[in-house]
């Protein structure tokens, strides 16, 4: 499989991901930039925002959704058991919980990524909720 390459919006350049192709190796990606990695429309974006507790971009000052790369891939994920593999919402939010979302190590590279401690702290809160959740799904 050939690697695609997609448009940098920010340096207008040509870049391509290791990890996925035709994702930019950038930081962080306007809802705009999302939607045309993608195919994916705002609108629906904004509501599997809602849907998805896992998919959660931050925001800027400016109150513009700023999503990382692991927030492109769950896109990504949720878009292939959505549209590909027929899933509703509620069984693509089972898979996804299941799979761990496919992002364990991004969570956790995250959480480190976070200066402020107290947010270390609401994270790893939340890591332990989401670890808890996952124990109870496999336990039944």
């Amino acid at each position: 499989m050939a690697i695609t390459s997609c448009q940098s919006f920010a340096a207008g350049q040509e870049t391509t991901c290791p990890s996925l192709p035709g994702i930019p190796d950038r930081r962080y990606f306007k809802i705009g930039e999302v939607c045309a990695i993608t195919g994916v429309k705002q609108h629906v974006l904004r509501y599997w925002e809602s849907e998805f507790r896992i998919l959660h971009p931050q925001r800027a000052q400016s109150r513009q959704r700023l999503y990382r790369r692991v927030d492109v891939e769950t896109v990504l994920a949720i878009k292939r058991l959505l549209k590909d593999e027929g899933f509703t919402i509620s069984g693509a939010k089972k898979a996804l919980a299941r799979d761990g979302g496919g992002q364990g190590r991004e969570v956790v590279a995250s959480a480190v990524e976070q200066e402020s401690p107290g947010n270390a702290t609401d994270i790893f809160g939340q890591v332990k909720a989401e670890l808890l959740a996952l124990q109870k799904i496999l336990a039944e």
